[in-house]
């Protein structure tokens, strides 16, 4: 009767550690939202933004004097060296630009900056028909919680989806909450922070699926986890502790 108690015990500690399908499989209904058109982003600039910036005209000479640091058609190779050179987005939304001065940022995405430096290089009388080119080049995104490699991870694309910035993370671990992953969003001096369930496909049509620079994802510990953590911690010890409970309970009952 001891012995038969023991491993009752034991399989509800056992059946407690394991996660179910449900909370395991991404996006279980996939087939059935269909297909939609992707509504891809352009978020505007943020303080502390780097931004590379380059001025091209017929004349290279000429645009030399609105290019920082390196000359025209000389490209920096490393990262740091280019966010060393490049423009610092102030707290107050705005860059220091040669010969124009300082620059509003404030709601503008990379391409409305180009439109208007371009501009105010033309109707100043500084070049005719310039090109300008606005990059931002220290776009990164923090991922923490269950997730292989947590870390902070810089990219160079203009627009990432959720699943790709988790998979720079090595994806999320079997003791991932893969229907509730928390999301951080600072934007124009406002901090927005969602849930999204990854578990159905309806997150790709949230503003969430495409990440910003600068969010943050938080994978938190599904159940089976969290009851785990802090009274057994792997089936490893539970099988340790069983063969225990096992052999004491057979000495007790001779």
């Amino acid at each position: 009767m001891k012995i038969h108690s023991v491993f009752s015990a034991l399989l509800l500690i056992l059946v407690a550690s394991c996660a179910s399908r449900k909370e395991i499989l991404y996006m279980q209904d996939a087939k059935d939202v269909g297909n939609a058109a992707i509504n891809y982003q352009t978020p505007t600039i943020q303080p502390n933004d780097i931004l590379k910036i380059n001025v091209e005209t017929l004349i290279p000479e000429a645009a030399v004097p609105y290019n920082k640091g390196n000359l025209q058609g000389m490209q920096p190779q490393n990262l740091q060296v280019l966010q060393l050179d490049g423009y610092l987005v102030s707290l107050e939304n705005t860059i220091k630009f040669p010969v124009l001065g300082e620059i509003s940022t404030a709601g503008l995405t990379t391409m409305q900056l180009e439109e208007d430096l371009r501009q105010r290089l033309v109707d100043g009388g500084h070049l005719l028909n310039p090109k300008v080119n606005v990059r931002l080049i220290n776009a990164k995104v923090t991922i923490l919680g269950e997730v292989n490699q947590p870390g902070t991870y810089t990219f160079t694309e203009q627009n990432i989806t959720l699943l790709q910035a988790l998979g720079y993370a090595g994806d999320l671990t079997i003791n991932g909450q893969r229907n509730d992953v928390l999301i951080t969003r600072e934007t124009d001096g406002m901090r927005k922070v969602t849930h999204l369930d990854l578990t159905s496909a309806e997150f790709m049509n949230s503003e969430y699926y495409f990440i910003r620079p600068n969010d943050v994802i938080v994978v938190n510990p599904n159940n089976p986890r969290v009851k785990n953590a802090g009274f057994i911690g792997n089936i490893g010890t539970v099988l340790t502790i069983a063969s225990l409970a096992l052999s004491v309970t057979i000495l007790l009952t001779r």
